[in-house]
């Protein structure tokens, strides 16, 4: 079962509840999606630990119910 973009956004704010978060449907299935992540937590961490910090609020989902995700991730400015 395809997740919604709602439940991608809110499973990453549950993890990172400062982050500003935007989810893009890229082919309109449900499975295919590209997210942008900015939060706090991200500072002085390297591309790869953004990432994992994303793909462990995921719990999983990565690779089921969500099969692709293009991340962009950084700490505010």
């Amino acid at each position: 079962m395809a997740m919604q973009a709602h439940e991608i956004e809110e499973m990453i704010k549950a993890a990172l509840p400062d982050a500003v978060v935007q989810i893009t449907d890229l082919a309109g299935d449900g499975d295919h999606y590209a997210a942008t992540v900015v939060s706090t937590a991200f500072k002085g961490k390297t591309r790869v630990q953004q990432h994992q910090i994303v793909y462990a609020a995921l719990k999983g989902h990565m690779g089921g119910a969500l099969h692709a995700l293009a991340l962009t991730t950084s700490a505010p400015a």
